[in-house]
């Protein structure tokens, strides 16, 4: 049976041109355990997640449909050196999206 986040990982691996094995090699993950995630025997752990939206170009929040808040943020900077802005933005994005999941998990923050 097929889960959503399965479907949605299997999605994202699809747009970021990777096969399972390159998407196992880039994660650390099995790829028996990829694919067993996402057919949806197996649930993903949320390290899994996150190495999976790093190597795909995806926030976890759009791999786990937990909400986003790339709606809620404003961003302003400066590119400089020939800086890419769209890649800055996503990367920002990522890590917003990605704090904002451990405060809804109440993981505190370490220095």
């Amino acid at each position: 049976m097929t889960t959503g986040v399965g479907v949605r990982l299997e999605r994202a691996r699809i747009a970021a041109g990777l096969s399972q094995r390159a998407l196992a090699d880039a994660t650390g993950i099995s790829q028996p355990t990829l694919s067993r995630i996402i057919s949806g025997d197996r649930a993903a752990k949320m390290p899994e997640v996150v190495a999976i939206a790093w190597a795909t170009g995806h926030t976890v929040a759009q791999l786990t449909e937990a909400g986003t808040v790339a709606d809620r943020v404003q961003c302003a900077a400066r590119a400089t050196n020939d800086s890419d802005m769209d890649r800055m933005r996503e990367a920002l994005l990522h890590f917003l999206e990605l704090d904002n999941y451990l405060d809804d998990q109440a993981i505190p923050a370490t220095v």
